[in-house]
């Protein structure tokens, strides 16, 4: 993120954005939902069972209070290059604090956990490698997709969480990519009003997932607390799909206060699933299930928007699209 952020900060010419858009898209495939992963995986390692769901939920919402501060912070920045540099800035922060201050996860559950491992699997391992020694690479993707398929059938709770995080997935991506072009083309929003919507989404995943999910997670379980979350995640985006005046669109936006403890949720839920030496092997299988779906969704819901809001569509209903991310979130 630094390097990339860094390079616009010099220059935002024709080359090195090009640049900019190579290496952004290099370390986005090694690095952009792997750093989220691991930070869940770090939790679930120090953290108890019965706290990982308000400790999940507070790292969502300290994300949002970074969202939420990023976009009020450039607002106040003299110009766009500014932006860029403060952006260059904060990222060499976070890894230098990294490197120097966070202390590395208590392993020492994770040795229990793994001389305790089944010697079936590891033979059953050793023999997979013995066939295909002259083919290393080979071998780590085979082993890779039948530990990723292992883990989906270990237990029927979380197979039904990874295809709960994908559904959700598919509709929280085709909001997204059908909400802009929406409001734009019925309501007139510009930038400003777009990012007054982040901003009031922003505050309502604060609100949500550093205070209500720690609330919510003393009385009622994570199963409860993910439909309670999926529940009101349809509502708002339904809203979205009849709204008819700006009103709406904004009271749809306040009510995503509640829909974003869906997220920490299942991650909680995923997590007590696995044993400590799977943490980041669980909490990155959601994760690449979700990234298909980030994959997909675009390809379904932006043309749909794009039909419903041309001189021609099918039938009058400029929110078809997000009825249709709705009927999908519901299936979740």
């Amino acid at each position: 993120m630094m390097m990339e952020t860094g390079i616009l900060a010099y220059s935002r010419e024709k080359g090195y954005f090009y640049a900019y858009f190579v290496l952004n898209t290099l370390t986005s495939m090694v690095c952009e939902e792997t750093v989220f992963s691991l930070s869940l995986a770090y939790l679930a390692d120090n953290v108890a069972e019965q706290r990982r769901s308000a400790a999940f939920g507070i790292l969502s919402g300290v994300i949002s209070c970074s969202f939420v501060s990023g976009n009020l912070l450039s607002r106040f920045l003299p110009s766009t290059a500014s932006i860029f540099q403060v952006s260059a800035a904060c990222a060499l922060a976070s890894a230098i604090y990294m490197i120097v201050f966070l202390p590395e996860s208590n392993m020492a559950a994770t040795v229990i956990a793994a001389a305790v491992t089944s010697n079936e699997e590891t033979v059953n391992e050793c023999l997979l490698e013995k066939r295909n020694i002259d083919n290393p690479r080979s071998v780590r993707l085979i082993l890779f997709l039948q530990e990723s398929i292992s883990m989906l059938r270990s237990s029927w709770t979380f197979s039904q969480a990874a295809i709960v995080a994908f559904v959700s997935t598919l509709g929280d991506l085709g909001l997204l990519s059908a909400l802009l072009y929406y409001l734009k083309a019925e309501f007139h929003f510009n930038k400003d009003q777009f990012a007054d919507l982040m901003i009031i989404q922003g505050i309502g995943g604060i609100i949500s997932q550093m205070i209500l999910l720690p609330m919510l997670a003393r009385v009622i379980n994570e199963e409860k607390t993910l439909a309670i979350g999926l529940a009101f995640n349809c509502i708002h985006i339904f809203l979205f799909a009849v709204a008819w005046s700006r009103w709406v669109v904004y009271l749809a936006s306040a009510l995503q206060i509640l829909s974003e403890v869906a997220g920490p949720s299942l991650r909680s839920i995923v997590s007590k699933q696995v044993g400590p030496t799977e943490q980041g092997k669980a909490q990155g299988c959601i994760t690449g299930l979700s990234s298909l779906a980030c994959i997909i969704s675009p390809l379904i819901f932006s043309p749909l928007t794009a039909l419903f809001l041309s001189d021609h569509p099918p039938f009058r209903f400029p929110g078809f699209s997000l009825l249709c991310v709705t009927f999908t979130m519901v299936r979740s």
